[in-house]
């Protein structure tokens, strides 16, 4: 090779550095004598793709044509529009990325396709998931005109798993078909990440998709069965800081805070106006929902990266439930004191097991940290002195209720 003259062979070791540097150049074999085939084959096993070059309409054209495709009574839904904010958040889900292959991105209601475009332009494989039929016709013709680089599907993330008897129907969707689609297999839960989800929490059931999506976690149910699944999601400001409140924090520390720092590491991205996004409401309005304690000008972009040593303790997805079950009746009465909680479930000598944990006897529920309360179930697991029948039942009877 020309490029090596004057110099001696290189090792497997150079040559890899070579085609490494190579492809973060953008240098193309061709100056090599290889085909252009092997340029892109090489690009795609490292999860990478040739930027298709595609437009990115700017922000006038695509509200035009989110109001254009306005259907009367349509839930609220919000979109990226701006350009520059969809840069944005394609380089916050690239930021964190190991050296190996780029994993798919799973976009949970695309709409006009504003971040769609923008992350195949910066060669990244995408899974368009898109439950309103209108947006449909535009993303299908994008699919067909890239080879393979996008997938569309006809779905609803937030309407995942639904739990109904016999068949499911669209845009309700299984996850187990959803995986199958994507062509992600199942990997060990310490494995890398399998899949990265990105979307924008539905407003009016901000709080009960984060339910679902956790009892999903500590069950390594729907998503979670094929791994560590990364979500990236904007959330309103309020939930944002409920889910990254301190213990004494009166009122955002909650049993929610409790569950998702324990379950999954939880980084802010970028927080962004409520006003640089569009909606799909025929006047434009911007739907701000008001909020009386908490700041709540913002939608917040967040990484939930599961724990790796989530079920390495006495905690596993077999009793998870209980785990779960026992924080929510704890946060009941925050002020409440842990013995008086312990003492209600049974356990003969609640003192002790306090002292050991060394947690203070006159603790109250909401001066805990997320791990004081994992230690406490775990502790509680080995415990013979722990009546769990019932616990069990009324855990259960929890599940229930909130994936109605």
């Amino acid at each position: 090779m020309a490029m090596l003259a004057g110099r001696a062979p290189p090792g497997v070791a150079g040559c890899r550095r070579l085609l490494e540097a190579a492809l973060a150049a953008g240098l193309r074999p061709l100056l090599c004598g290889l085909s252009p085939c092997w340029w892109v084959t090489a690009r795609r096993a490292a999860g990478q793709w040739p930027s298709p070059g595609l437009r990115v309409p700017e922000a006038a054209e695509t509200e035009r044509l989110v109001q254009e495709l306005h259907r009367p009574g349509a839930s609220l839904r919000r979109f990226i529009a701006c350009p520059q904010l969809a840069r944005t958040v394609q380089r916050c889900l690239r930021s964190g990325a190991g050296p190996g292959a780029q994993c798919v991105v799973l976009e949970c209601a695309p709409g006009p396709g504003i971040l769609t475009r923008t992350l195949l332009n910066a060669g990244v494989r995408v899974v368009a998931l898109e439950s309103n039929s209108a947006f449909l016709p535009n993303l299908q013709s994008l699919e067909n005109s890239l080879d393979g680089q996008l997938k569309v599907i006809y779905g609803d993330f937030f309407r995942l798993d639904p739990l109904v008897t016999g068949m499911v129907k669209p845009p309700a969707v299984c996850s187990d078909k959803l995986f199958e689609a994507m062509g992600v297999a199942a990997v060990p839960w310490r494995a890398d990440l399998p899949v990265k989800v990105f979307g924008i929490l539905p407003q009016k059931k901000e709080r009960n998709v984060l339910w679902r999506l956790l009892f999903a976690l500590y069950e390594c149910n729907s998503i979670y069965r094929y791994g560590r699944v990364e979500l990236n999601v904007f959330v309103s400001e309020k939930e944002y800081k409920v889910l990254t409140a301190k213990p004494g924090d009166v009122r955002a520390y909650q049993a929610l805070t409790v569950l998702w720092q324990v379950g999954c590491e939880i980084e802010l991205l970028h927080s962004e106006p409520w006003s640089s996004f569009i909606t799909n409401l025929k006047n434009g309005a911007l739907a701000v929902p008001k909020t009386m304690w908490l700041p709540n000008d913002h939608l917040c972009l967040i990484r939930l990266t599961p724990q790796q040593n989530l079920f390495t303790g006495s905690l596993k997805p077999t009793n998870s439930s209980n785990f779960i079950f026992m924080v929510k009746q704890c946060f009941a009465k925050p002020r409440s004191r842990v013995m008086d909680k312990l003492n209600s479930w049974s356990l003969d000598n609640a003192g002790k097991l306090l002292r050991e944990l060394e947690i203070p006897e006159n603790a109250e529920s909401r001066s805990l940290y997320p791990e004081d309360y994992k230690r406490l179930f775990e502790a509680l697991q080995n415990s013979s002195m722990f009546a769990e029948t019932w616990f069990h039942d009324e855990a259960f009877e929890s599940i229930r209720n909130i994936n109605l």
